[in-house]
Order: C-alpha cells, then sequence, then structure tokens
C-alpha cells in the first residue's frame, strides 16, 4: 500500500462514535480485578521509581515479561493500566506497571521529575530485568506520554541494546509542541486542565517542601493556564531544556521513526482529540519495522467496542493478540 500505515479493525459502536465519548467511555467501565504487589527500585543518580507487579505471578523464571509504561500523572489506577496488565497476566505473562518519578505512592527524592522525552529509568529498568529474568522473552508498552518515552527510546536505539522482543506504543504524541496545542481549544481544553491540575497540585507541594531549581513561586505556579506555560515554567528549566519549544522539539519521538529496527506495533485514532489532524503525516516514513495501525474512531485511549452483549476494550483485545504473536516463534514460552 502507499501509505505507510494500515487501517485498524476497531468499530466504534453505533452511537459510541464521538471522540470524546470513546476518551471517557474506558473510566465508566468495570475495571478488572488485578491485585499487585510494590517495588522499589533503585536508580543510578540516588533516586527511585516503584513498579506494580500484578498478581499471582508466573512461577517459571522463562514466563514471558510484560512491561507498561503510563501516560501523563498516570499510575497503576489508570484505566488501561489495569486492563493491560490483566490481560497479560490472563495469558501467562509476568506483568509490571513502571510509574514515573513522582507518580508513585512517594513523592522522589531528586528535584527532576519526568518528561515525554525521558527515556533513561525506562532503559535502566529493561537492563534489570535482562539482568533478572534474562531467558524471557520481553515487550514493552506505552501508552500516551508513556508511548512517545518507549517510541523515542526504541529509535534512539533502533532496538539493538534493548531486550525486548517488541513493543507498542498507544496513542502517543508524537509531536509534542502540535499536541500541545491541540489540548488548549475546544473542548479539548478540558482534559489540558485535568492534566494542568494535577501536575500544578503535585509541584505545589513540592515547592513548599523542597528548595527546587525553579524562579517561579506558588502564586505564579497557580496563574500557569495551559500546559504549554507549564512546560515552559517547570518541566524545561527542571531537567536542562531552554523552555518548553526545545524540550518539545528534543522530546519528540515521531522524527525517529525511521530509525526503529525492533519489531513495534504502533495503534493510534484519527480523531483522538489530544492530537492534531494526520500525526503521522508529519513525520518521516516509519521503517518497515513499524506498523502503524490507524482507527477511524477510538478518541484517546479508549477504543471501546460492543462485544458479546457488552461494551469492553479493543485495546486489551488488540493488544492480546500482538503478545500471542510474538510469543508464538519461542514456542510458546
Amino acid at each position: 500500500m502507499d501509505e505507510p500505515w494500515y487501517p485498524a479493525d476497531f468499530r466504534a459502536p453505533p452511537g459510541l462514535c464521538n471522540r470524546h465519548l470513546q476518551t471517557l467511555l474506558p473510566r465508566a467501565l468495570p475495571r478488572p480485578a488485578l491485585e499487585w504487589a510494590g517495588e522499589r527500585l533503585e536508580l543510578p543518580d540516588g533516586d527511585f521509581v516503584e513498579l506494580a507487579w500484578a498478581r499471582p505471578a508466573p512461577t517459571r523464571s522463562d514466563a514471558p515479561l510484560f512491561v507498561l509504561f503510563h501516560g501523563l500523572e498516570g499510575s497503576i489506577d489508570s484505566p488501561y493500566a489495569r486492563a493491560l496488565l490483566n490481560t497479560a497476566a490472563g495469558l501467562g505473562w509476568r506483568a509490571v506497571l513502571m510509574h514515573f518519578r513522582g507518580c508513585g505512592e512517594h513523592p522522589n527524592r531528586l528535584p527532576r521529575a519526568y518528561h515525554s522525552g525521558d527515556t533513561t529509568d525506562a532503559a535502566v529498568l529493561i537492563e534489570r530485568l535482562s539482568q533478572r529474568y534474562p531467558r524471557a522473552l520481553k515487550v514493552a508498552a506505552g501508552v500516551s506520554l508513556g508511548g512517545n518515552m518507549l517510541a523515542k527510546l526504541v529509535g534512539e536505539r533502533g532496538g539493538s541494546g534493548l531486550d525486548l522482543a517488541g513493543a507498542i506504543v498507544i496513542s502517543a504524541p508524537l509531536d509534542l509542541a502540535a499536541c500541545a496545542d491541540t489540548l488548549n481549544q475546544g473542548f479539548a481544553r478540558r482534559y489540558e486542565r485535568h492534566l494542568l491540575a494535577s501536575l500544578k497540585r503535585k509541584m505545589a507541594r513540592r515547592l513548599t517542601r523542597e528548595p527546587l531549581p525553579l524562579t517561579i513561586g506558588p502564586g505564579e505556579l497557580a496563574a500557569l493556564d495551559s500546559l504549554r506555560a507549564y512546560d515552559d515554567a517547570v518541566t524545561a528549566p527542571l531537567h536542562g531544556f531552554d523552555g518548553a519549544a526545545d524540550y518539545y522539539r528534543r522530546a519528540s519521538a515521531g522524527p525517529l521513526l525511521a530509525e526503529v529496527t525492533l519489531p513495534m506495533l504502533m495503534l493510534h485514532a484519527d480523531d483522538d482529540p489530544f492530537m492534531p489532524p494526520a500525526l503521522f503525516s508529519r513525520f518521516p516514513r516509519p521503517s518497515p519495522a513499524v506498523r502503524v495501525e490507524l482507527a477511524r474512531h477510538g478518541g484517546h485511549v479508549g477504543f471501546v467496542e460492543w462485544r458479546e452483549g457488552r461494551l469492553a476494550s479493543w485495546l486489551a483485545r488488540r493488544v492480546a493478540r500482538q503478545l500471542t504473536a510474538w510469543q508464538a516463534p519461542r514456542g510458546g514460552r
């Protein structure tokens, strides 16, 4: 085909095609029961991230391993996180979510937090898992911010040096500047305000608790009225960028898709309200290792379908199919 992408087989139920309905519906679905156990992973710079392991875990050390990276201000409590971890565990995989710094139960130690292009902690986790489970087939998935981060990590490495059999990238903001501008328009402002409130609330607590390399105080923080303004005043200086524009340029994964050599599945909805239209047309043609599946509808990390007489997650079903396909060459390990 001429286009470097494929049509996804997701079909929104009649009456539930609206992008905002699809974005919000996962929060209305019954959440699958998920038992999990926490682990603190110490990092080389003296900070830590918190892991959430699905329980019960496989007893075999060579059981396949599914690693999930959440979205902006997400956690183990995010609907997609529970759905995907539950899906992987149900297939017999060892499943774990990495909370980005400060997104778990405890504040991180260092002034820095996390951002869309911060691949260091994910690389450390994958390396540690490779040492702990050297014979296990491993697949990583990233959702939204976590998807951009994962795509950037794989693009930077090309796939070499990562003990991964594949990567799955879901609803990723691959052009951060364009996505920030899209979220600042129309109904999408509701999502922006929700995310911004969470970021500001967390940062306000940190400003009163510890000295940070920032020039703003609590009053100026409270006055920030867009994600771009927040990234310009907080994210960029906290992580060594020269303003929001520099951060967006250097952290966006879209320009790296041509460099990917690791098998990577990308799932995206054309009507995602977090993204500009025709997102993938902004980037170089993806490498042959990348399979982009575009759905006409689906919203942002939505993809709610009608299956067996009820609403259900197509996303979980598609990820299950991909995990099974990548596991098959190993003879069912």
